[in-house]
């Protein structure tokens, strides 16, 4: 990390956290920010559910909410990109505050509750975004005062799907009432069955992924890999954020929403291992939670990811996190033999189940 960097990060956290937020994005947009561009290797380029990666190193969904910096975010070393989440209507989302940092945990707590700008806007910042190599994806969401939710996700899909590369199904997201009783088998299976008609009516089909919680436990998570399989979606990306708050130190670990960050690592990563264990390698998988150095995104790859994403790390560490963890997530494969990031997926999944 530079000094400016370094500068900038501490100038950032004696702000509001939400505030910080908008003007890292401010900033990111004004060109404020160094970006290396691709960062890519022969055994870094990854095949993911169709999807050409430079590197299996993406971009989690929350960070460019509503698609305004996709093209300084494509520069910036991640192999992909997914933004949203996006909901049928504008919404607010839940009173502010809502974002809290948990720095003695290298943590956040959100709950945001879904604010954007609505499908609409977003599928055309999406159509007039300049396409390069790194692919975009959208985290489909549902509007808290809908009567329907679960149709909530196929008309966004229908709005915004001509302008990505993937969606995402976000019904793990603990910051909507309810949202995630829509994990259940029978409301699951109905849900992805809209969402993949509205993919068949697209004029491109795109992957359609899963976000799922950590918090399931092993007979659901069971039920919910059978519904998966079933269902004709691409990839499941494991997880969301966790409302567990076990071994936690900071003054706002009581605060209500979803737990990001190194806390939640060893969680995501077991359900992680033990999705791969229940797919048989049948569907890729993303792992996502707690990633913050190459070590870790290493070692969801081993435990059974095709790829990963990041997003509470770089609060602490800095957008040139990135292309650091990509380039020693090389020389590990590198070490161990691997020709590949596909030669490396599943080979530590029983250390972790």
């Amino acid at each position: 990390m530079s000094l400016l960097e370094r500068a900038g990060l501490a100038l950032l956290h004696r702000l509001d956290p939400e505030r910080a937020h908008a003007l890292s994005l401010v900033a990111l947009k004004a060109g404020l920010v160094p970006l290396p561009g691709p960062v890519t290797t022969p055994r870094l380029a990854t095949m993911l559910a169709g999807l050409e990666l430079p590197n299996p190193v993406g971009l989690a969904a929350g960070y460019d909410k509503n698609a305004t910096a996709i093209r300084p975010l494509s520069r910036a070393g991640f192999g992909f990109i997914e933004v949203g989440a996006a909901t049928p209507l504008p919404q607010p989302g839940n009173p502010r505050p809502r974002l809290f940092r948990l720095t003695e945990d290298r943590a956040a707590i959100n709950r945001f509750g879904f604010n954007n700008d609505g499908a609409k806007a977003i599928a055309r910042r999406l159509a007039a975004r300049v396409r390069t190599q790194v692919p975009v994806g959208l985290n489909l969401g549902a509007n808290k005062t809908s009567d329907n939710r679960a149709a909530d996700f196929a008309r966004v899909l229908a709005t915004c799907g001509p302008h990505v590369d993937f969606a995402t199904v976000n019904v793990s997201s603990p910051n909507t009432e309810k949202l995630r009783d829509l994990q259940g088998s029978a409301a699951l299976a109905a849900l992805l069955a809209g969402v993949m008609e509205a993919r068949a009516d697209l004029p491109r089909p795109v992957p359609v992924f899963l976000k799922i919680a950590p918090d399931l436990t092993q007979d659901e998570l069971a039920q919910l890999a059978e519904v998966a399989l079933g269902s004709g979606i691409s990839g499941i990306i494991a997880t969301n954020t966790t409302l567990s708050r076990e071994g936690l130190k900071s003054a706002s670990r009581d605060q209500q929403g979803g737990l990001s960050g190194a806390p939640l690592f060893e969680r995501s990563t077991r359900i992680l291992a033990q999705l791969s264990r229940l797919t048989e390698g049948r569907l890729p998988l993303i792992g996502v939670g707690g990633i913050a150095s190459a070590q870790d995104a290493y070692a969801k790859i081993r435990a059974g990811a095709s790829a990963v994403q990041l997003y509470t790390a770089m609060v602490y560490q800095g957008l040139s996190l990135v292309p650091r963890i990509v380039r020693g997530l090389d020389a590990l494969l590198a070490r161990d033999g691997f020709a590949s990031v596909a030669d490396a997926v599943g080979t530590g999944r029983d250390e972790w189940i």
